[in-house]
């Protein structure tokens, strides 16, 4: 609702602007013109009242374009920043959903299990429905609006993930500052929360690895995880959540890439373009 009003405000400024455009330098030079004729005319020769004008032409465009740009290089601007802010909103609505259905299965799961007497799969249960919910709650709390860089955001969250799954993290992130735009950071995120979240549910790994760099003409993220891997004959379309990724990943106009063998880890590669 609030960015709607927002967009409505900027939208009416526009219009401003464009009345202002169409009406303000006519009306000037036009009344300089009357002024002219009527009150200068026997003290202003003919050539020179040209050459005012002329420059005052010159004046007021410089003026009301230098003017006129400005401000719509700030609307701009703010319109692109609500757009941003629109897909953090959007990604975190996504994550309460994905929160809400993921407990929801498990609860269920945990309540037949309870039933059958199977100790050991409810309490796997419990500890996955504890760690599912300390990371959406790590994500949910974090303020979009707060100066809290890229890189660091992401150190912390797989600190935090690292504490709950046990699994030794190392993270390499090499951007300049501002690489990647407030959208594209939740895309990129949501591709190192996706992996590694499957690190933690399937791969029984003791160490998992985030590399993310600039290479000649893009930019390069790499995790990797000593587990037990998985053969291509296994690799089921919703397996390892590879839907979830894929589609991130396009999102990003990127490429995709996961190699794994058995009892050697897995691997995945994304590589994006210059923007």
């Amino acid at each position: 609702m609030e960015l709607s009003a927002r967009r409505e405000a900027v939208r009416m400024s526009f219009r401003t602007l464009k009345i202002i455009s169409i009406l303000l330098p006519p009306l000037l030079i036009g009344s300089f013109e009357l002024i002219r004729h009527s009150v200068l005319l026997h003290n202003l020769s003919m050539e020179t009242g040209n050459y005012l004008i002329i420059l005052l032409t010159l004046v007021i465009s410089y003026v009301f374009t230098s003017w006129m740009f400005k401000m719509m290089e700030e609307k701009n601007h703010r319109l692109a920043t609500e757009r941003e802010m629109r897909a953090v909103y959007e990604e975190r609505e996504r994550l309460a959903k994905e929160l809400h259905d993921n407990i929801a299965q498990t609860l269920f799961l945990l309540k037949v299990n309870l039933k059958k007497g199977k100790i050991n799969e409810a309490s796997g249960l419990v500890n996955s429905i504890d760690a599912n919910v300390r990371q959406a709650i790590y994500n949910l709390r974090v303020n979009p609006l707060e100066m809290i860089s890229f890189p660091k955001r992401v150190e912390n969250w797989l600190n935090e993930w690292s504490t709950v799954s046990g699994i030794e993290t190392k993270v390499t992130i090499q951007l300049s500052e501002g690489y990647f735009n407030p959208s594209e950071e939740v895309q990129i995120f949501g591709i190192i929360q996706e992996a590694f979240t499957n690190i933690r549910k399937h791969s029984g790994a003791q160490t998992a690895v985030l590399l993310v760099q600039m290479i000649p003409h893009g930019w390069e993220m790499k995790i990797e995880d000593d587990g037990k891997g998985f053969s291509k004959n296994d690799r089921r379309p919703s397996q390892y959540g590879l839907i979830m990724l894929k589609e991130r990943v396009e999102k990003m106009d990127a490429m995709l890439d996961i190699f794994s063998e058995i009892n050697k880890g897995t691997k995945i590669t994304v590589k994006g373009n210059d923007k």
